[in-house]
């Protein structure tokens, strides 16, 4: 009897305020763990985008290139390799003076890849053959040496959340023993802004 009063009574004011605190504390906690997981997935394409140029920055180096003169009978040439030097647009988009996007996504057109200067020099991101098709939270950069010794760096730098700071990647390579070796790791700086 005194069983089936207990189950009829229901709950009492402080046993719903405990359960209202828990859900609140818990919801809280997603909002936050939501948030981190957006800013990381959001740098993912700029992690993926360095690792591609830095692909593309290798298989330029180790493409074969002769001397463009005529060569003598009986001679020969040697095979040349080569970092790809800076281009004119080192950055996308506009030039090493722009800010990234802030808090939005920037669509770059074909023209930003492709500076005819950079083309008709085979330097910057012509060289390397790299460009985005796709809306990016990110401004690019790649500067190289030009040279057969040396060393390249490419970056992207970008504002998700549309404050003062700014996040930075970057990927460095150099040339050690004949072969343009890539840093291990892609380094960050505030990744999450």
């Amino acid at each position: 009897m005194a069983i089936r009063n207990h189950l009829k009574r229901g709950f009492t004011l402080v046993e719903l305020m405990i359960v209202v605190a828990i859900v609140g504390v818990l919801a809280v906690l997603a909002v936050y763990g939501v948030r981190k997981y957006i800013a990381n997935a959001k740098t993912a394409e700029a992690k993926n985008s360095l690792g591609q140029m830095g692909k593309d920055a290798v298989t330029a180096y180790e493409g074969e290139t002769m001397d463009n003169k005529v060569i003598a009978e009986a001679k020969s040439t040697t095979t040349l390799r080569r970092i790809c030097g800076t281009g004119t647009t080192a950055f996308i988009p506009g030039g090493a003076a722009a800010a990234p996007p802030s808090a939005k996504k920037y669509q770059s057109s074909k023209a930003d890849w492709s500076d005819s200067a950079d083309v008709k020099a085979n330097v910057g991101f012509p060289c390397i053959r790299f460009e985005m098709t796709a809306p990016q939270y990110y401004s690019y950069g790649y500067l190289g040496s030009g040279t057969d010794t040396g060393s390249f760096t490419a970056s992207a730098q970008g504002n998700l959340n549309g404050d003062t700071n700014n996040s930075t990647f970057t990927l460095e390579g150099l040339v050690q023993g004949g072969r343009l070796n890539l840093a291990p790791s892609i380094g960050e700086v505030s990744p999450e802004e």
